[in-house]
């Protein structure tokens, strides 16, 4: 009886194990490229990882704020055409502090008194300094080119006031002069805010003499002299720029109230230094009496 071998032939156990060796390799290939896809995708994941932080990190410190653009004209012209009979019905006592005397050389530019002021565009002290100074000015004279900006972010405090920018402005007046210069503006680079304008040699002085490390300042004709701010924010905090412009020429708002209140004070500030002028703001009843209470202090 003849006997069957169970082995295959040695043609079919070779390609048997070519079979196998092809298995395995596509097998590790597989194996190989999800180990990549797995790293690739946990390595992208700490990128974005990365990518926000970075970005949260940013706008934590250098959060942006409204840069300055023009002021809207409507705004502009309520502010600077109130009527005498309007600053008549306002008392100054929301006014917390007024210019006082100070004695130096007169302050001029083209033979008028002038009218200088220092601020910066993220101080908020400054923001709510601003609309008196162009509501006063605007008795004595016409702004032009006036912009609008507001104060720094949080954790300054009374964040992004809504004010005017004095940069590019205008300011033509047959009675006074007026120089400004705001030194940063409400941006931050690198946690610090980005200088803006540099103070003249003879405005660093008189900056250094009656307000040092101190802004806003406002020099009258360097007869009078005011730092910081004259009344509280309070009254800003959460209002628009066309808020604050409306309420400032309601006598009964407490905006109107503080603002209007030292607009007259410093009106009657920039009567006593150009002597009167002109009568038919300077002899109003109103900045009559407070330029006698201006008079009656001491330097």
């Amino acid at each position: 009886m003849t006997a069957h071998s169970t082995n295959a032939p040695q043609g079919q156990r070779s390609s048997a194990r070519n079979r196998a060796a092809a298995a395995r390799e596509q097998q590790r290939k597989r194996d190989s490229r999800r180990r990549l896809l797995i790293i690739g995708g946990i390595s992208l994941a700490l990128i974005a990882v990365v990518v926000v932080m970075v970005v949260l990190y940013a706008t934590k410190s250098d959060k942006k704020v409204a840069a300055t653009t023009p002021a809207p004209a409507a705004a502009v012209k309520i502010v600077t055409t109130i009527p005498a009979s309007v600053f008549d019905k306002v008392d100054t006592s929301k006014v917390a502090a007024g210019p006082k005397k100070i004695t130096g050389s007169p302050l001029t530019e083209g033979g008028k008194p002038g009218i200088f002021y220092a601020g910066a565009e993220y101080c908020p002290y400054c923001a709510a300094q601003r609309w008196p100074l162009v509501i006063a000015l605007s008795r004595f004279g016409t702004w032009s080119n006036l912009n609008q900006t507001v104060s720094g972010a949080a954790p300054e405090p009374f964040p992004e006031t809504p004010t005017f920018s004095f940069v590019g402005a205008g300011y033509t007046s047959p009675y006074v002069s007026f120089q400004s210069v705001e030194t940063a503006t409400n941006q931050k680079k690198n946690g610090a805010y980005t200088p803006l304008e540099t103070p003249t040699a003879a405005q660093a002085a008189l900056i250094s003499k009656y307000s040092p490390g101190s802004i806003p300042f406002i020099d009258f004709g360097n007869q009078y002299g005011i730092a910081g701010a004259s009344y509280s924010s309070d009254p800003l905090v959460g209002k628009s720029f066309d808020e604050i412009a409306a309420a400032s020429a309601d006598p009964s708002s407490d905006i109107g109230k503080s603002v209007l209140g030292t607009a007259n004070v410093f009106t009657a500030t920039i009567c006593n230094v150009t002597d009167g002028k002109p009568g038919s703001v300077c002899n109003d009843p109103t900045i009559t009496k407070l330029r006698s209470i201006l008079n009656a202090e001491k330097s």
